[in-house]
């Protein structure tokens, strides 16, 4: 069977078209994204504009589209923080559901914790004993942190990188001082969760999800054997900090001529590292392992398993 999942995130509209049968594991096939940055068309009372609705219907569209072209016989789609907290959230939702011809899922920020870590369950292994995920979005921070397939403890907080380089870091470059405050912030955020967290035993395994923390790891980590051929991403805390006050110097212009950091990702990729930094430091993580599979993936393991079981 010939699915699809497709991600309407608080950056990009992500259609990932995959293989799939019950009891083994999707192959994509197909992975195409239209970078929306959502963030920027809220209105001051926290609503998507008329603008940033119309580039929701056109991205469904050209999903939709896309789709039916890859003969995808079933599509998963899928809204997260951006769309969830808008103000004007039905009329958005009821939109995008008009250009897609089928109804939205949308995931609340400890269910997007739950497929992302299932993913990663399935794709580090039993093994990996207690897993301890971070995964980063535009609007978002999501962790969890468990030793089975749904975590014992997941939580999700708005520190996203898309809304902290919009509310702390607007100017380019942003320097250092702007970069200070938003750590501060983050580190507020983070404390209660910080909290729950050191009362999970402490895990085996530390893993880091989403296209920003790849982008981070490529940056400043380093690849390490892995298995079956694959080649494992680390990325250590104390080279992400060394690489801040750098990223905070730079133009967006200049950053994306850095090994990893492409031009969807240069505006908020200073955010991003400041809120993983942040994170790892107050959750007493040394260094994580990058996972290629994340919530997209999760959402199509969980409609295979139900496949496998109905």
């Amino acid at each position: 069977m010939r699915l699809g999942v497709l991600d309407i995130g608080s950056n990009t509209v992500h259609l990932l078209v995959a293989d799939a049968h019950p009891g083994g594991r999707p192959l994509a096939t197909t992975s195409r994204r239209t970078v929306l940055r959502l963030m920027r068309y809220l209105t001051p009372g926290g609503a998507i504009s008329e603008a940033g609705i119309r580039a929701l219907e056109d991205a469904a569209d050209e999903a939709r589209t896309t789709a039916r072209a890859e003969g995808v016989v079933e599509l998963l789609a899928t809204a997260t923080s951006a769309v969830r907290e808008a103000t004007n959230g039905p009329e958005v939702i009821a939109r995008i559901e008009d250009a897609l011809g089928q109804p939205l899922q949308v995931l609340g920020g400890e269910d997007e914790a739950r497929f992302t870590f299932l993913a990663v369950r399935r794709w580090l292994g039993w093994s990996a004993g207690q897993i301890l995920l971070l995964d980063i979005g535009g609007g978002s921070l999501e962790i969890a942190a468990g030793a089975d397939e749904l975590p014992a403890a997941a939580a999700s907080v708005p520190l996203g990188a898309g809304r902290m380089t919009l509310r702390f870091l607007p100017d380019e470059p942003p320097g250092e001082d702007a970069v200070d405050r938003l750590r501060e912030h983050a580190r507020t955020v983070l404390a209660p969760v910080a909290e729950t967290f050191a009362a999970q035993p402490r895990p085996d395994h530390v893993a880091g999800s989403s296209k920003a923390i790849r982008s981070l790891a490529k940056l400043a980590g380093y690849p390490a054997p892995g298995w079956s051929g694959n080649e494992r991403l680390l990325l250590p805390r104390a080279a992400l900090g060394s690489w801040i006050p750098r990223l905070a110097r730079l133009p967006a212009s200049a950053r994306q001529e850095l090994p990893g950091i492409t031009a969807d990702r240069t505006f908020q990729i200073v955010a991003g590292a400041v809120v993983l930094h942040t994170a790892m430091r107050e959750l007493g993580i040394e260094e994580l392992e990058v996972s290629p599979w994340a919530l997209r993936e999760g959402v199509l393991l969980r409609y295979i398993e139900s496949m496998a079981w109905g």
